[in-house]
């Protein structure tokens, strides 16, 4: 019996392995160092389309976290006597391991499907579905010439996905996958959400054009049909490689809806952020407050956010910027608030193959408070990394946030927290 069990792992072992070993697919964004700065998959078919075949993959992350927390915040106690506006006391450790189970399935030439899966993740202990979607390059199963001329510049994506709202959410860590940026953290107001919809993206010689619909939430309903409204997202750019040596990209981006009984344009990852407990009280634990060091304004009913995203490569030199308006309220509120974000990178990648890597971003955002107040929330990032090989980096980075003028009886009145990340990643 134990030598069957045996043989039963190792068969399986050796059937991931070879999967995993299986050459990349037609329009697809690598896993490893090679899907840095890749943004939407081009129409270069590069790929041969040979029968069925399925690719499994997978990414990990695990950080070590030195950081320190304070604020200013007026005591508030709860009915057991608890001052709800104490901060943890926080110190180094490990944070618990991450993980995506990648699954991309190659169904028919130009035909592909893309199904995330978190095995692990700070918000949910238990294994479930980020999103999957299908995505056609090709028609080919309609016999028209036409549409196979139309094909050679469009992509049409079908499912729960990844809304394509701006550009930051192509360098963003998506739980374990934290391959494609520099840092460790997000952006503060961090603009990603998997919603059920369909994307067309048409792209001509270094033109691009994205137009999307979606119900508008994380998950699917038909209740309160009188307050779900439609997301509409669409996105204008250019992107274009000059003389092999320079990289221009410039695009403007546009998210929309009416109404919605969750919206989470702010709050879509539910795996959570890198920096565990900060500025977070004594009764917080990492799973229920799986979002320390963000900001989420409160849009949830409806919102319009706009983002501009230049991005420039020259040689080594990446230099990535982000400034975005978000408008919106929640169900209870009357009026709209706005709020506002501004971000700045810069990488510089030596040494062969681009191993090395050196970087830094300021992220400030600031905008207005259902109790009238306008405060601000700044960010410095400094760091470096080292890919030891293409599917393995490690990470090294010093972060700084403060809190302004926030309420003297909110936690983050005259809070900041700072201190080290060491973070190591696994991509394939």
């Amino acid at each position: 019996m134990k030598s069957k069990i045996i043989l039963v792992a190792a068969a399986i072992l050796w059937s991931f392995t070879s999967m995993a070993q299986q050459r990349d697919m037609q329009f697809w964004r690598p896993y490893d160092q090679r899907g840095i700065n890749v943004f939407e998959t081009g129409k270069a078919d590069t790929v041969a389309f040979d029968g069925v075949r399925v690719r499994i993959g997978g990414a990990f992350a695990q950080q070590f976290q030195s950081l320190s927390h304070e604020n200013t915040a007026s005591p508030v106690m709860n009915e057991n006597g608890v001052n709800t506006n104490q901060l943890m006391d926080i110190g180094s450790g490990f944070n618990l391991a991450t993980a995506n189970l990648n699954i991309d399935v190659a169904l028919a030439d130009g035909i592909r499907l893309n199904l995330i899966t978190y095995l692990s993740s700070r918000h949910h202990p238990e294994t479930w579905v980020k999103g999957g979607y299908l995505q056609f390059d090709k028609l080919q199963f309609l016999n028209s010439s036409f549409f196979d001329q139309v094909m050679e510049k469009v992509t049409i994506k079908v499912g729960h996905m990844e809304i394509n709202y701006g550009d930051s959410h192509y360098r963003r860590s998506d739980n374990g996958n934290a391959v494609y940026n520099p840092f460790v953290g997000n952006y503060i107001m961090d603009a990603f959400a998997t919603e059920i919809g369909a994307e067309v993206i048409y792209q001509d010689n270094g033109f691009l054009a994205v137009a999307s619909m979606t119900g508008g939430e994380i998950q699917g309903g038909v209740t309160n049909p009188s307050r779900r409204k439609p997301s509409f997202i669409g996105k204008l750019g250019y992107d274009k490689t000059l003389d092999d040596e320079v990289r221009l990209r410039l695009t403007g981006s546009v998210y929309t809806t009416a109404g919605s009984v969750n919206n989470t344009l702010w709050s879509g990852d539910r795996a959570g952020s890198r920096y565990y407990l900060a500025m977070e009280n004594t009764l917080a634990s990492t799973a229920g407050n799986f979002t320390s060091g963000r900001f989420n304004p409160g849009m949830r009913d409806n919102v319009t956010a706009l983002v501009l995203n230049p991005f420039v490569k020259f040689q080594g030199l990446e230099l990535f910027g982000t400034l975005e308006q978000s408008k919106g309220k929640a169900a209870n509120e009357t009026e709209d608030r706005t709020w506002n974000q501004v971000g700045v990178d810069a990488v510089y990648r030596f040494g062969a193959m681009d191993k090395f890597y050196l970087a830094g971003r300021y992220n400030q955002v600031g905008g207005e408070m259902a109790n009238g107040l306008e405060p601000g929330i700044n960010r410095v990032q400094v760091g470096g990394g080292w890919f030891i090989t293409k599917n393995i980096l490690a990470k090294l980075e010093y972060v700084s946030q403060n809190y302004q003028d926030f309420a003297v009886a909110d936690i983050r009145n005259g809070g900041k927290f700072n201190g080290l990340m060491i973070e190591g990643v696994i991509g394939f």
